[in-house]
């Protein structure tokens, strides 16, 4: 069995933190919850994308009389039926600020095809089968061009550059020529020549990691139906659908007042389904045909054509005093943008050096185009690259300093007050607190045992991470109904739970049970505006929302108790669900039903826009066992330690402790994106797509730590994130504490650990 523990308990409450039925449980475990390949519409058809075979290519010409005339046909597009859209800076989701034109041209290339599965045109027919066979008819002209395929390669001034209008931005400053280098940020503080000046050691190592893809087991799809007054209704599965429709909205230019857009039920998303990909062909196919129009993906255009976490290469340089304090700390991340700028540059830029006290640090970050699918958000996107780098240079720090590693964490360890390397102080933090969690835990405490087999070894590493989560804004808007049940519509799409989260921080504020909570998450002219469910954001602004939503409805009920109870409402009493003033004394419910009597109806709602997000650590330990003949890695134990802020639902934040850590295992030993020389994807399938099992995993130890977060009522931290952090660096740790030699490439896969063994002359035949 796991163990779950609590760490550090913040307080007495009669929901929050309970362990309640969800409310979608049953509608999810029964099958009747609708996913967006769930949508059936009269008249509908069905849509195709053509995919370009080509990782870079100018396209000369594009033929598409056969596939109009093919039997069942009713419309075909190319980039010719989107608007032409000018070049600036629009809200492009997780990645920041975007280029409009760029943004259009990932949906439909426009002259040139930047990765193997760009889209070329789409088909819509009576039959998917239809569709399908039309667009294999479509005859486009093409001049291949030599690829990009990693960030070293676009970095050198002599590769082929795949925009012509595109130049570096320094800090604002732009270059005079054209780049593969959309922007470098650069961030610092203190002095960084002095810092190594006064460092009696000094370690200095280059990282590689590959391209990763989020693993969600629902295809991207999304249902379209453009209506001849120029309203437009979009069905999908996404992470947010107000998103999805501003997005669709200044593609297309359409007045953002003729989309709606309602949320389905999602197959996970982890940051892969925060942009939009069907929406737009989606919605023109059904303009130009004049019927609704259903499409998804199959396994191998999510693979080839939605946007992974992107590869990197990194430099990281560190000293230290003979007494185990760094005195500096340098870093230099590359990160592969895709075919279009704007890769997760700044959150790894500013997560990398995160779990230190650094008086002296720079951090420079290159965001760089490649011939690969524009690059998504993944679960602490740019994190767990920039962390694998920094956290394996650590441990090697210490072992050359011959200190224990959570030791060196615990001298170093950055907390309340202490700068991030990007500007702001800390806040209250859980860093400290989940590093003696580790080092108190079972799984520390306890000796690793020696191997039982021949030629194989086993070793135990740690390593710590930081996600700075994320705050944007959110709505809530609760009604109350006559039998005390109160009708909560919420705009986060629920990926992990959060209805329910979001209507146990409702219903503490009430005092209610959260069962007398019925959440309901609304389409784009229901709710209102909420950003995405990403950014480990959605439990703690949308539960703020809802939390303000609910005092209000206190202050009316009050207000309406007043008026029939002929008092003052500055005299009335509301706590633990029951209202109280002159002996009177009812409880929710039964207040409830005396308003509805009396012809009062109570709302509240609420709009937040926190400005100081609340970032989260966590601290992991793993123990391995190498193979010295195959190099296969067996992980034989795991523990993490997380601050949650507060657990609002325990299970909900373990699942999301494991869930994290068991994708970054995947992502530490097996994942990754194999290209041939000409950028052609070759493992394009679950089958050659290499996730862990349950047959690969151990039980995943969780603690949980609660050090509330100041900036909001319950403490709340998002949790669904910096779980994904250190497994990388953990586990690579592990194997230089197994057998002595240090892994500078992800995926750490038998043929990688193999040559690392042969290079240091440890590799078993």
């Amino acid at each position: 069995m796991a163990v779950n523990e609590f760490v550090t308990k913040t307080g007495d409450f009669k929901v929050i933190g309970k362990r309640p039925i969800r409310h979608d449980g049953a509608d999810k475990v029964t099958g009747r919850a609708t996913y967006g390949s769930d949508i059936s519409l009269q008249g509908m058809l069905y849509g195709r994308v053509l995919r370009s075979p080509h990782a870079h290519a100018d396209i000369k010409s594009i033929d598409t009389t056969d596939a109009e005339a093919y039997p069942g046909v009713h419309a075909v597009i190319t980039s010719e039926d989107f608007p032409n859209v000018e070049s600036k800076l629009v809200e492009g989701g997780e990645a920041g600020s975007q280029d409009l034109s760029y943004m259009s041209a990932n949906k439909m290339a426009r002259g040139k095809v930047l990765y193997h599965g760009h889209p070329v045109a789409a088909v819509a027919a009576e039959t998917r089968d239809a569709a399908e066979e039309a667009a294999r008819l479509i005859k486009v002209e093409y001049e291949v061009l030599e690829p990009v395929l990693s960030a070293r390669r676009g970095r050198d001034k002599s590769s082929p550059l795949l925009h012509d209008t595109l130049y570096t931005d320094t800090e604002g400053e732009k270059d005079t020529e054209p780049s593969n280098v959309a922007e470098h940020r650069i961030y610092g503080t203190g002095d960084i020549e002095k810092g190594f000046a006064e460092a009696d050691i000094i370690v200095e190592n280059e990282y590689d990691t590959a391209t990763v893809h989020q693993g969600y087991i629902e295809p991207h799809n999304a249902t379209a139906l453009w209506r001849e007054d120029g309203s437009l209704d979009i069905w999908c599965s996404s992470q947010g659908h107000f998103w999805m429709r501003n997005e669709t909205a200044k593609i297309l230019q359409h007045p953002v007042s003729k989309i709606k857009v309602t949320p389905m039920e999602i197959g996970g998303g982890f940051g892969g389904k925060t942009l939009t990909y069907l929406e737009t062909p989606a919605a023109l196919l059904s303009k130009k045909s004049g019927r609704p129009v259903k499409m998804w993906m199959d396994r191998t255009e999510v693979l080839q054509s939605t946007g992974p976490t992107p590869g990197s290469w990194i430099k990281v340089k560190v000293g230290a005093t003979n007494d185990g304090k760094i005195t500096a700390a340098q870093v230099e991340i590359s990160i592969e943008a895709g075919g279009f700028p704007g890769g997760p540059l700044h959150p790894s830029c500013l997560t990398s050096l995160a779990p230190y006290n650094l008086e002296n640090a720079q951090v420079d970050g290159y965001d760089v185009v490649v011939n690969k699918p524009k690059s998504a958000a993944y679960r602490a996107p740019g994190a767990t690259m920039s962390e694998f780098a920094v956290e394996t240079t650590m441990d090697e720090l210490a072992e050359k300093l011959g200190m224990d590693s959570l030791e060196f964490h615990m001298l170093n360890a950055s907390k309340e007050g202490d700068w991030r390397v990007d500007g702001p102080r800390f806040l209250r933090v859980g860093n400290i607190e989940c590093i003696e969690a580790i080092k108190s835990s079972d799984h520390w405490k306890t000796p690793l045992q020696a191997a039982t087999e021949p030629n194989k070894v086993r070793g135990r590493g740690m390593a710590s991470g930081f996600w700075g989560n994320a705050t944007l804004t959110s709505s809530a808007r609760g009604r109350v109904n006559e039998d005390g049940s109160v009708t909560l519509v919420e705009g986060s799409c629920d990926i992990g739970g959060s209805r329910t989260s979001i209507a146990m921080q409702m219903a503490e504020t009430l005092g209610i049970s959260e069962q007398d909570i019925v959440p309901i998450v609304g389409d784009t002219d229901d709710a209102g505006y909420t950003a995405v469910t990403g950014g480990s954001r959605t439990t703690a602004v949308t539960g703020l929302a809802a939390y303000n939503a609910a005092n209000e409805i206190l202050a009316k009920m009050s207000t309406g108790l007043a008026e029939v109870w002929e008092v003052k409402s500055d005299n009335i009493t509301s706590q633990n669900g029951r209202f109280s003033c002159n002996g009177h004394d009812l409880s929710f419910k039964e207040a409830a039903a005396l308003l509805h009597d009396n012809d009062i109806q109570v709302t509240g709602q609420s709009t937040v826009t926190p400005k100081t997000p609340a970032g989260a650590f966590s601290c992991q330990a793993a123990d391995i066992e190498l193979d010295l003949e195959t190099g296969k890695i067996e992980i034989l134990r795991y523990t993490i330690a997380q601050d949650a802020g507060t657990a609002i639902y325990p299970p909900y934040v373990e699942g999301q402790m494991q869930g994290g850590v068991a994708q970054g295992i995947g992502w530490a030993l097996n994942e990754e994106y194999w290209y041939d020389g000409e950028g052609h994807l070759r493992n394009s399938s679950l089958l050659d797509y290499r996730m862990p099992t349950a047959l690969d995993l151990p039980m995943i130890d969780t603690i949980i730590v609660e050090v509330p977060n100041p900036d909001h009522p319950y403490g709340v931290r998002g949790v669904g994130e910096v779980c994904i952090v250190p497994p990388p660096a953990a586990i690579a740790n592990a194997i230089h504490n197994a057998v002595g030699v240090r892994m500078h490439e992800l995926p750490m896969s038998p043929p990688k650990v193999t040559a690392a063994l042969a290079n240091a002359g440890k590799l078993q035949t």
